[in-house]
């Protein structure tokens, strides 16, 4: 069945191409050939001023330029986001972003934040996240425990309902060959095409 599908690019470098471009990319060619709508948000090319309180947060509006995001969410059945890992986690920027968007009011409601009961109105989609890196997949998925991504699925997608929620590991993205990326662009292609 054909999805709507949200790319959401978290590389916060739009001055050129990285392979995280690349990745959503192909995700994207794959998913449109099997017949899935599909939409991107690059985080980088967005203006939107940082939270420093509780307060703007809890009681502040979303600025202006991520209305728009907002709407590409609720309308997505499917939410890929694409990131490096830098400094064990996501970007800053992206991380920004999320504390933008997932806000009080549109993610979820007053209840939601005191317990377990509550609206969410994201509950029901679900997501991909894709994430490269420069140590192996396996060190980061075994040894430091994935910290960062398990982070992002517990506390912040599973939180407002947004599962199941599915992982890639791209592993030593700066030092791969051609070869390697391509096996990974043809494995991310498959993924968009399944709408996965």
């Amino acid at each position: 069945m054909p999805r709507n599908i949200l790319i959401i690019q978290g590389h916060p470098d739009e001055s050129e191409p990285h392979f995280c471009h690349a990745l959503a990319e192909a995700y994207r060619q794959g998913a449109e050939a099997a017949g899935h709508s599909v939409s991107e948000l690059r985080i980088g090319a967005l203006d939107f001023p940082l939270l420093r309180s509780e307060a703007e947060w809890s009681e502040g509006h979303t600025p202006e330029a991520l209305l728009p995001a907002q709407e590409l969410i609720r309308a997505a059945d499917h939410l890929v986001f694409v990131y490096p890992v830098w400094l064990g986690t996501m970007p800053a920027l992206m991380k920004a972003f999320l504390e933008q968007a997932f806000r009080p009011g549109f993610a979820f409601d007053e209840a939601a934040r005191k317990g377990p009961g509550g609206v969410r109105p994201l509950k029901g989609k679900s997501a991909r996240v894709i994430v490269t890196m420069g140590m192996p997949g396996f060190v980061y998925r075994w040894f430091y425990r994935a910290h960062g991504y398990r982070y992002f699925k517990r506390n912040i997608l599973h939180f407002l309902g947004i599962r199941p929620v599915r992982q890639s590991f791209v592993g030593m993205a700066g030092a791969r060959g051609d070869r390697g990326r391509k096996r990974w662009l043809e494995r991310v292609r498959s993924l968009g095409h399944q709408g996965s």
